[in-house]
């Protein structure tokens, strides 16, 4: 079975589904994984690991990192360029061109041939507009083709989520996992990306009024949305290995 995760920036693979992918990787999975941008416009960490100029090839070969601690596959990149963050942290999409950017994914879906898509979830997580723009420009390739994959979202909405900052509110979860098999994995993967070490602990530690490592912010728990177009009867294989993983907490009928 082949699976295609499609996301904006290096470390979402790993901090919004590495669990996930790790398990399907188990379960014999062949995952291939499909950046956007390099994440050229993010942090360099504090104090910066690189300059500005150099973190693209930086935050690529954490990428890369990350990808073999969750258990390899193929890597590729859209080739976008990820714009820097605005006053007050505003954050920006990689392009406003959505249909370039449709026919750039339909073109690796194409040669990928995946059996299912696992990308970011409607509310982009946080809201952040580029998440936003690669979920909906999956969705309307999907959509338009005669006999597409299935789509998955990742950090879909259950009661009890580890970080409500996170979840998608208006995707429901299907599949709550409990990843603690591959909770190492996910951990070594999340310390690939060294130049974003800074920004994933900022939050939690304030919360905890101490400075917390990367290894104790990751958490356990995953959830996916199952989307199927209505009237179109797709085969689902991931769900299948989902369940032969022994790792689903809740499942929604």
């Amino acid at each position: 079975m082949k699976v295609l995760v499609i996301f904006a920036h290096p470390d979402d693979e790993t901090m919004l589904c590495g669990g996930t992918l790790a398990l399907l990787r188990r379960q014999g999975a062949e995952i291939h994984y499909l950046a956007a941008t390099r994440g050229e416009g993010g942090e360099a960490g504090e104090p910066p690991l690189c300059s500005r100029e150099e973190l693209g090839a930086v935050r690529t070969a954490e990428l890369s990192c990350a990808v073999q601690a969750l258990g390899g596959g193929g890597l590729e990149f859209m080739g976008y360029q990820d714009p820097a963050i605005g006053p007050d942290n505003t954050l920006y999409s990689f392009t406003s061109d959505l249909k370039q950017f449709c026919a750039g994914i339909l073109q690796v879906i194409q040669r990928v041939q995946p059996d299912a898509v696992l990308t970011h979830g409607s509310n982009g997580e946080y809201g952040h507009p580029a998440h936003k723009t690669v979920h909906q420009s999956v969705l309307r390739v999907l959509k338009g083709m005669p006999q597409p994959p299935v789509l998955y979202t990742f950090q879909a909405m259950f009661e009890g989520h580890p970080k409500p900052r996170l979840m998608n509110r208006t995707d429901r979860a299907d599949f709550v996992l409990d990843i603690t098999p591959v909770l190492e994995q996910k951990t070594q993967a999340s310390l690939c990306h060294r130049t974003q070490h800074a920004l994933f602990v900022r939050n939690a530690s304030r919360d905890a009024g101490r400075l917390l490592t990367v290894s104790e912010i990751v958490v356990k728990l995953e959830s996916l949305r199952r989307r199927v177009p209505a009237g179109r009867p797709i085969r689902d294989d991931l769900a299948a290995l989902l369940r032969a993983s022994g790792c689903i907490l809740q499942e929604r009928q």
